[in-house]
């Protein structure tokens, strides 16, 4: 039951720090955004700003699933 609760809640922590990074990140990139395409904050600038992001996002989800699946099939001939 200790371990259990350990395990879900070391989960949790890293979920939580996840989110903290996200935000962190989703600031930038928004400024990034704005610096180059010089945009202020409209709902155009934000609709492509979030089409951009949610594109990239796919890609990355993606890519990691693609590695994911990789590296089992590694394990399994090992």
């Amino acid at each position: 039951m200790k371990s259990e609760f350990v395990h879900q809640t070391t989960i949790f922590i890293i979920g939580a720090f996840s989110l903290v990074a996200a935000l962190a990140w989703n600031s930038t990139i928004e400024s990034i955004f704005k610096h180059f395409f010089n945009t202020p904050d409209k709902i155009s600038a934000k609709f492509i700003y979030s089409v951009i992001v949610t594109l990239i996002v796919i890609l990355a989800i993606m890519w990691l699933q693609k590695t994911d699946q990789r590296l089992s099939k590694k394990k399994k001939i090992k």
